[in-house]
């Protein structure tokens, strides 16, 4: 197209691949897993497989045109295996009882046999271990053919036929396709057994020998014994490993109860319907005790919602009209209407059992070398085994002295016959007790466990690999608005400024009527926060009427505003007023009006005459809150200002410095004082003024998390730097890391700069976690190591981070890296069992240690092999145990005693354009020097002095 002159670009890219899940049967290690892997890979079309043995689960990318799903199932049902394609809602993959069924009637069957056999073989022991015991004693029924071999023979022929046909099952599909797995082992060591044994008893038997030749007949049927028995447990604990998700997949709610309301809000009708066919917009009716159908917004009613195993907040959560519900919470105490916002697949119990899902179904990186070890593993052991054979064999034939046989077990047979049943003895063992298993086991049960345990306590980390870098976290980067702070401003202080009305209640008044009506026509965060304080004071929901409203974002509004009298009188004598005022006449100190501290000067405290404007001296005042005077201003008395008249109007502008000197209003040296002493405190400081005089200075705050400081103080005693990366101005910036105890700040920076830092960072050596919760944090949330997204933030941040905080607690990010530590710690305990078992149990069962009287019967290898396999998956059933540090577990002493400290507090602050500096440590480690409870920050010179400085 562009070469026939028209310019384009390819907007969207659509391609014919496509993703498939795929439900697994009859996988009993990694072996199974690399098989079907590595046939996919070989089948033109598919593009990407990944095999999960924990789940039973597939997970296969490939384009649509050249293979379909059809050819897929064909593919792995040829290799033996089961396979068809997961169902969108069917969860069947989590039930285990299918296996956890097979295997105990497989190992019933085998201890119905293999007890006996163990009795048998026991007491023969004991009657050839007498002094005066004669082999030829025990011989024969008929010539070359004892007791004990015609019993063995009789309970282990069921046994290898029939209690092993399972493994024979798969271990012929894996050798039809040129590979191996654990079932060849099994088998391999099986039939070798149950073949050599029946054979020389036959020789024996057509020789007409005087003797029976010994045997391993009690081999077959003590190795299913073990092995299934292995099996057993190993699902049992398996089907464990899942138990978070089921339990999520439990709260959903079946029916909804829904309700269509008459013109007065009263209930007309009510019918029972599944949830599948609620609509967004439907009225649901909640009763007591039942489940919350699916996410809403309650309409009536009020109760308290048990939350917890969605959050993990402990406490019953109190819901009231306007406040959201989750699908899956449990209805408390109160009859509620809903109005369902998700439905569907959009829920939020539905969103975190995908992530889950996708969670435990997605591979480790360090789950692949593990992968690609059981690859080779069968085949190097049946070297192994071959070549204990041939050396033992050799070293019979050359020095059969050496052997270390007893004189029981040499008695009646020759020098070769006991050469042979012993190479065969330690080969078999070595046979038996090789497990690829417990190596494939290790990463994904923890895995599965420790994602799990994270969803429970209201941590979803997406993936397995999340889960594993997590804990190589030396970064923590911070956003500041709707992280550390609650990213909801509210008003924190007013600072009057000029009189406009004819006392204190009334001047307060007219300033908040003038500030609510103008910021009423606006959608600004801070807009909100102004009229929501205007309303909580005055107990009303009216305002006044705006006209000729005009706004620029960054600067401010400016509007006409009129109709405020009743608005002014209101407030006037609201009880909140009434009580504000009378006690600050009776001299209280430190007073707040709803929260916010008021500033004025002394002379509010004389009856004002009505209808003036007056002027105020720059001596020190008084107040709720406030210590200095009024700003210096000329006398002014406008025409309309104040009237009793609701004709009566008044130009309004709201806004910064900048707005104010585009509208030619001039700022004094005495109100650049205050508004600098407001952003000093971390607050965003506007001012108001009333036909061309600035009348009053409102400080709005975005107040910090209390669980802030502590989360910074506990990731440093970790050992890991903590940044904070705001668009925020450098004092705002600065007071809230002085508050939470950050040392390095960067201020003033624009979304792509947040990344062009985190990139800074990841160069330097650090690998960095990201925590925000905008749109504007979510391209760093993605070039991050680790991504971690506050739950309540935006979809599209949620979405690009590698970990979500249900909670919006602060303190999960140190619950994050504490799981991934735990988790990747017990992996790699796993694979030292692993590990361990295989490189010490095979040179045992080799027979190295047999000159020390140090050797192992093959029953004895399968029932260490079955032993590997279950205490690896019950070491990662474990982190079962894991309960996330609590708030009073971090308040130690030590933190306390560091927020109380007056010590130093050095911080590093650079802007946007800076982002090249290097990170610098700070000279007091754990300071948290609360601003609020130190002296003046000028007198300390902690403070910037000029926007141009680096070092506060």
């Amino acid at each position: 197209v562009t070469s026939l002159g028209f310019p384009s670009e390819l907007l969207e890219n659509e391609t014919n691949d496509a993703k498939l899940q795929i439900e697994i049967k009859g996988m009993t290690c990694s072996s199974c897993v690399h098989q079907i892997e590595s046939q996919l890979k070989t089948v033109p079309g598919i593009l990407e497989v990944s095999v999960a043995l924990a789940t039973q689960q597939g997970k296969v990318t490939f384009d649509r045109s050249l293979v379909g799903p059809r050819d897929i199932i064909s593919t792995i049902t040829g290799l033996g295996f089961q396979a068809k394609v997961s169902e969108k809602m069917n969860k069947g993959y989590l039930d285990h009882s299918e296996d956890i069924r097979k295997w105990r009637n497989s190992f019933l069957v085998s201890l119905m046999f293999g007890l006996p056999c163990m009795i048998i073989m026991m007491y023969f022991m004991f009657r050839m271990s007498r002094e005066d015991h004669k082999h030829s004693e025990l011989c024969c029924l008929i010539p070359g053919l004892s007791l004990e071999n015609a019993l063995l023979f009789l309970l282990s022929t069921p046994v290898q036929f029939i209690g092993g046909r399972h493994f024979y099952v798969q271990a012929w599909a894996a050798m039809r396709h040129g590979t191996t797995n654990m079932d060849v082992l099994v088998v391999l060591a099986t039939s070798i057994a149950y073949t050599y044994s029946v054979g020389v008893v036959i020789s024996s038997i057509i020789l007409m020998e005087d003797t029976s030749p010994m045997t391993f007949f009690d081999t077959p049927p003590m190795l299913f014994v073990f092995i299934s028995l292995g099996r057993w447990l190993e699902h049992i604990a398996k089907s464990k490993t899942s138990d978070a998700l089921s339990k999520l997949l439990q709260l959903k709610a079946t029916d909804a109860m829904l309700v269509k309301l008459g013109p007065q809000g009263e209930i007309e009708s009510e019918k029972l319907i599944s949830t599948d066919l609620v609509h967004t917009g439907d009225i649901l009716k909640v009763l007591p005790g039942s489940k919350v159908p699916v996410d809403g917004r309650v309409t009536a009613g009020e109760t308290t919602c048990d939350e917890s195993v969605i959050t993990g907040e402990s406490m019953p959560v109190r819901k009231t009209i306007g406040s959201t519900v989750i699908g899956g919470a449990m209805n408390k105490n109160g009859m509620i209407l809903i109005e369902a916002t998700q439905v569907g697949e959009d829920t939020a119990i539905s969103q975190i059992v995908r992530l889950v899902e996708e969670a435990q179904t997605s591979k480790a990186p360090i789950q692949q070398l593990a992968d690609r070890i059981a690859g080779y593993f069968v085949p190097v052991v049946v070297g192994c085994s071959v070549t204990t054979l041939l050396a033992w064999v050799c070293i019979g034939y050359t020095r059969n002295d050496v052997l270390p046989v007893s004189s029981m077990e040499r008695e009646g047979f020759s020098a070769e016959e006991i050469t042979w049943q012993f190479a065969f003895r330690m080969a078999l063992s070595v046979l038996a007790i090789a497990c690829p298993c417990s190596l494939g086991l290790a990463t994904p049960t923890a895995v599965m466990v420790g994602t799990g345990v994270g969803a429970t306590n209201g941590i979803l980390i997406k993936g397995a690999q999340p889960l594993e870098n997590a804990h190589k976290v030396s970064a923590v980067v911070f956003d500041k608005t709707g992280t550390l702070t609650h990213g909801v401003p509210s008003v924190a202080k007013l600072v009057i400024l000029s009189q406009i009305g004819k006392d204190i209640g009334g001047t307060v008044s007219m300033v908040l009527a003038l500030l609510a009506t103008a910021e009423s026509s606006s959608e600004h965060p801070l807009a909100t926060a102004i009229t929501k304080y205007a309303k909580e004071v005055f107990g009303s929901k009216k305002t006044g009427k705006v006209i000729n409203f005009q706004s620029l974002p960054g600067c401010g509004l400016k509007a006409t505003v009129s109709q405020i009298q009743s608005f002014v009188q209101t407030g006037a004598q609201c009880n909140q007023m009434v009580n504000y005022i009378n006690r600050l006449r009776s001299g209280e100190q430190d007073l707040e009006l709803a929260g916010a501290c008021l500033e004025f000067p002394k002379h509010f405290l004389q009856p004002l005459s009505e209808g003036t404007l007056i002027h105020l001296s720059t001596e020190d005042g008084a107040g709720g809150g406030g210590a200095d005077a009024g700003a210096q201003m000329d006398n002014i008395t406008p025409s309309n200002l104040p009237h009793n008249s609701e004709e009566a109007k008044y130009s309004v502008l709201v806004g910064n410095r900048e707005w104010m000197r585009r509208n030619f209003i001039e700022v004094g040296l005495d109100v650049e004082e205050k508004l600098g002493r407001e952003e000093e405190l971390g607050r965003t400081a506007v001012m108001l003024a009333v036909d061309q005089k600035l009348v009053a200075i409102v400080g709005i705050a975005d107040t910090v998390k209390p669980e802030a400081a502590l989360t910074v103080y506990s990731l440093k005693k970790m050992g890991i730097e903590v940044v904070l990366l705001t668009g925020d101005n450098k004092k705002t910036a600065a007071a809230i890391a002085r508050e939470v105890g950050i040392h390095s700040v960067y201020a003033q920076v624009l979304p792509q700069h947040k990344v062009e830092k985190i990139k800074n960072l990841q160069n330097s050596g650090f690998k960095v976690a990201m925590v925000g919760d905008g749109v504007n944090d979510s391209p760093a949330l993605a070039q991050s190591d680790i991504g971690i997204a506050i739950g309540s933030g935006t979809d599209v941040a949620v979405e690009a981070a590698d970990v979500v905080l249900i909670r919006n607690d602060l303190l999960d990010v140190v619950a994050c890296l504490d799981l991934s530590r735990r988790t990747v710690n017990r992996i790699w305990l796993n694979f030292m069992f692993a590990s361990i078992y295989n490189l010490v149990g095979i040179p045992v069962a080799a027979g190295l240690f047999s000159p020390w009287q140090i050797k192992l019967q093959p029953w004895m290898g399968s029932g260490a092999m079955a032993l590997s396999s279950v205490s690896v998956v019950v070491s990662s059933l474990l982190l079962k145990c894991y309960r996330k540090p609590s708030r009073q577990k971090l308040e130690t002493l030590e933190y306390l005693k560091a927020v109380q400290g007056e010590s130093d507090s050095y911080l590093s602050i650079h802007t946007g354009a800076e982002l090249d500096t290097s990170i610098k440590p700070g000279r007091n480690f754990f300071s948290l020097h609360r601003l609020s409870h130190s002296p003046s920050p000028k007198k300390e010179g902690l403070l910037l002095e000029s926007d141009e400085d680096d070092q506060v």
